[in-house]
Formats: C-alpha cells, structure tokens, sequence
C-alpha cells in the first residue's frame, strides 16, 4: 500500500509540473558554431499555436539561467499556455552583432537563425503579435536592443534591471572587448546603446515593459530611459521595486512580464 502510494505520487508531481523542456544545440552559421538552447512548452492536449517569449541571460550566464534562477518557469508555461525560449548568449555578447570581433555575431543568430528554426520546428503563432522577448541585466539590454531594430519580428519586450545604456561603465563586462574602448571607439558605444536606439521608435510601435530594484546599480540608467520615453510620449510601462541585482529580484519579477505579454499575446488574438 505504501509502495502504490508512494508511487502515485510521484507520478502526480511528473504530470503536475506540465511543461517540458527540450535542450537544442542550433547551429549558427554566422558564428560557425553550435548555440545550446532551452525550450519550454505547456503540457498541450490538442493542435494550438502558442505564443514565444525568447528569454535572454545576464552576462556570465548561459542558457540554464532563467531556468535556474526563475524555477516556477515551467509552471508559468503551463498555467499560460507559452512556449519560453532560452538561448545561450555567450558569456558578454550583449547580443549584437560586435563592430570589432566578427565572432560575436548575436543579433544575426537570434533574428535570422534562432527565430526561424523555432517556428520551423515548433507548433508556434510565427508572427510579431505572438513573440515577446525580456531578459535581465545584460540580457535586459539585449531584448530592448533586438526589438527596437527588429520590430517586425517582435510586437514587445521587456528588460529586468537592464544595462539599458551601459557607456557609464566603459571598463566593465567586456564591454570593449565587443565594442572596442570607449574613447577609441566613442561611435560603437553611442550607437549600440539602447538609450539612443529609443531615439529611432515611435509610440505604438513595440508594447514595452520594464522593472528596476530600487537597490540595483542599473537603476540611475533605468530612470533615464523611462524619462527619455516619457518626454518622447512612447507609452510604457515602468516599476521601481525594493530589491538589488540579484536572482531573488528577476526570479520574482518575470511572473509580472509574463503576464503583461499574455495579455498583449490576448490582445493580438482578438485583433486578427
């Protein structure tokens, strides 16, 4: 009896958790080398296209990150029917394609080569309506960066605690090893930063989301970026909460953007 007990429970808990995970190795032909990613879907009964939300790293991080860092992923995916990407950016792409090392080419793998295999071998809603993309610190920039210069492949996108300008940290986080030293190469730091990307957007044209702890270093830069929007009239959504740089801050901030893009994911629905 005990066994037979003990053995449905275990049982409950594999089917309860629901999502699955699937471990990729995408080759990328830019880069000349295979990319490990992370796929999460809902434990799914019928034939339905779900939404993507592409999930980017901090630096120093890697693909298992978010999973690591935000356990209750796999959960989010089920009970929100959202299949989660999680792509391993290098140790300090920053996710653009390098002005100075030809080896770091992440934009190129992640709009032309990461996107296209998903949909290509995935069950998912291939249109901009239905992707979102956030990511913290690092990765905070990365997807405001990737979004604002890729608008047709996504329809929003959030930062966590994000290096949105980075060029008040001209030394750290191999910044000039993919961009070359701030004051060799002043033009590859202004043009890569999301602070003056925004320069480029228009209201209405990407749904936005991002959060900062009052604690984190990036939040002098957060603030500058929500007073830039405002002043430009570009509608967001902007939150300050107490908390610093660390995975207990993001761990529990992703529940809030993940609702905020099921909600756009929603939306996108009701207008097709």
């Amino acid at each position: 009896m005990r066994k037979w007990f003990f053995t449905f429970c275990l049982l409950f808990l594999v089917f309860s958790a629901g999502a699955s995970i699937d471990t990729l190795s995408v080759f990328s032909k830019s880069m000349n080398k295979p990319v490990k990613v992370l796929v999460i879907q809902p434990d799914q009964r019928d034939t339905a296209r779900l939404p993507v939300v592409y999930l980017l790293h901090g630096y120093s991080g890697n693909h298992r990150q978010w999973l690591n860092d935000a356990p209750q992923l796999q959960q989010r995916a089920n009970e929100m029917k959202l299949m989660l990407v999680l792509p391993d950016g290098g140790f300090g792409s920053w996710y653009f394609d390098s002005p100075v090392d030809s080896s770091y080419r992440y934009e190129t793998f992640m709009i032309r080569e990461l996107v296209p295999h998903i949909d290509a071998n995935y069950t998912t809603r291939a249109h901009r309506g239905f992707r979102a993309i956030t990511g913290l610190s690092m990765g905070g920039h990365g997807a405001y960066y990737l979004a604002i210069r890729n608008k047709s492949v996504f329809g929003t996108a959030g930062s966590i605690c994000g290096g949105v300008d980075f060029r008040p940290f001209p030394k750290n986080w191999d910044l000039p090893k993919v961009l070359g030293s701030k004051d060799s190469y002043p033009d590859n730091w202004n043009n890569h930063t999301v602070m003056n990307l925004v320069d480029s957007l228009n209201n209405g044209e990407l749904k936005l989301i991002f959060d900062c702890g009052l604690d984190d270093f990036f939040l002098p830069v957060n603030r500058a970026l929500h007073e830039k929007l405002m002043a430009k009239k570009i509608a967001h959504d902007y939150t300050e909460r107490p908390g610093a740089h660390n995975r207990a801050y993001w761990g529990n901030s992703i529940d809030y953007q993940l609702l905020f893009f099921k909600n756009w994911f929603a939306e996108s629905l009701n207008n097709e």
